[in-house]
């Protein structure tokens, strides 16, 4: 275990793994709130693994249940690294394959493995087809819970912790804790240990910046921002999968090096296009919030919020996604008229301002941000209007009481 984790550069334990780590080897059940990025798969992993080779007969010993099969190949490649040196056999199982992805994981799960990450849709279809046997299985890990509620998952979670013993420990993780995630711990985990881990604020070496811009003049201010400029590495974000395939094509059209990921894409063009991407071959990739959570690729240079999070949270995540292992980044944000008050909640969440960029002459006038505002004024200089808030540093520090809170 201790060659595994010199040869994966772990020197010392992140919070969520130094609080994490001794309850789950004390196999008591956990609710553990702790956002991406924060070392959770090992804090969870690392004890597992350490249950298993103690153990005198080797069985399916672990469940792992995931939301994307981004997130369930992430976490099987890094047990791989974490088990190098143990023998410990893991698989990932997820759908969007073909007929040979569906063999090759039910022929592993038949000759026996010791570990399943598996999203919920494609564990329930390997149940059905009764090729796994859940007798002997001592942990589950539910990760990004709330994610997987958000999309529908609660029953399939459900029929899946059915067809479990109820002698085991569960592991729950979850970046939040909303009232649904609270109702579904209280009915799996029994006298759990909660551990919270609080929402940390964005990284130093992230630039933060915004422009305030009309939705004709994102194209633009795109291929303006890129133009002439050395990144190397770039991710979009766009909100719904219908504005990331329009992004793509529209971005393909300027002559710029980018591909789109989507739930469209066949599983093996998915991962293609993050190989691509983590190799370097390809400077530009867009995607949904599913990817700021299931991606993990070192040298980001550049994150773009083509549309602003609905969720402050999810900000935090995506523009998480430069500037890791001490690095430095940038996150540029656009802003339309509509999007200023969720814009104006995330200032709120990271406790300040980000800095309202003047655009460039040539893309025209943007909206000034005035996000309390019913009405929005335009001007040239693409935030600094007459309106309350208006593009000023530190402009809402104390222009309204504390008591009065911005409206959702």
């Amino acid at each position: 275990m201790l060659d595994g984790l010199d040869a994966m550069g772990f020197s010392k334990p992140t919070p969520i793994q130094e609080q994490a780590v001794p309850v789950i080897l004390d196999k008591k059940d956990l609710i553990a709130c702790a956002q991406t990025g924060t070392g959770k798969t090992a804090a969870y992993v690392l004890p597992i693994l350490n249950n298993i080779v103690a153990s005198e007969k080797r069985h399916l010993n672990t469940v792992i249940i995931a939301p994307t099969r981004e997130l369930a190949q992430q976490i099987d490649q890094q047990i791989e690294g974490f088990s190098y040196f143990l023998g410990v056999s893991s698989i990932s199982i997820y759908g969007g394959g073909d007929g040979a992805t569906w063999d090759q994981q039910k022929r592993a799960m038949e000759g026996g493995v010791d570990i399943i990450i598996a999203t919920p849709g494609r564990l329930l279809a390997q149940i059905a087809m009764g090729t796994i046997k859940f007798d002997h299985v001592e942990h589950l890990v539910l990760d990004e819970a709330d994610r997987m509620l958000d999309m529908g998952f609660y029953e399939d979670i459900l029929r899946i912790i059915k067809e479990l013993p109820a002698k085991r420990q569960t592991l729950f993780f979850s970046a939040t804790m909303p009232p649904k995630i609270r109702a579904l711990a209280n009915r799996i985990l029994k006298d759990p240990v909660e551990i919270n881990i609080a929402m940390s604020k964005p990284a130093e070496g992230i630039l933060q910046q915004a422009y305030m811009v009309h939705n004709e003049q994102k194209e633009k201010l795109i291929d303006y921002l890129l133009k002439d400029k050395q990144f190397n590495s770039v991710l979009i974000f766009a909100s719904t999968k219908e504005n990331v395939k329009k992004l793509d094509r529209n971005l393909q059209r300027l002559g710029l090096k980018v591909k789109a990921i989507h739930s469209d894409l066949e599983q093996n063009e998915r991962e293609s296009v993050l190989r691509e991407f983590k190799n370097k071959q390809l400077t530009i990739l867009i995607g949904t919030d599913v990817l700021s959570r299931g991606i993990d690729v070192e040298g980001i240079d550049l994150v773009i919020n083509f549309d602003v999070p609905p969720d402050p949270e999810d900000y935090i995540h995506r523009i998480g996604r430069t500037a890791r292992a001490a690095t430095t980044g940038t996150a540029i944000t656009f802003i339309n008229e509509m999007d200023q008050r969720k814009f104006f909640r995330i200032e709120s969440l990271i406790g300040k301002e980000v800095p309202k960029m003047p655009l460039a002459p040539e893309l025209g006038a943007g909206p000034a941000y005035n996000p309390e505002a019913r009405t929005h004024s335009s001007n040239g200089s693409g935030g600094k209007g007459k309106g309350r808030n208006s593009g000023k540093q530190g402009a809402f520090k104390g222009k309204r009481r504390p008591d009065q809170r911005p409206r959702s």
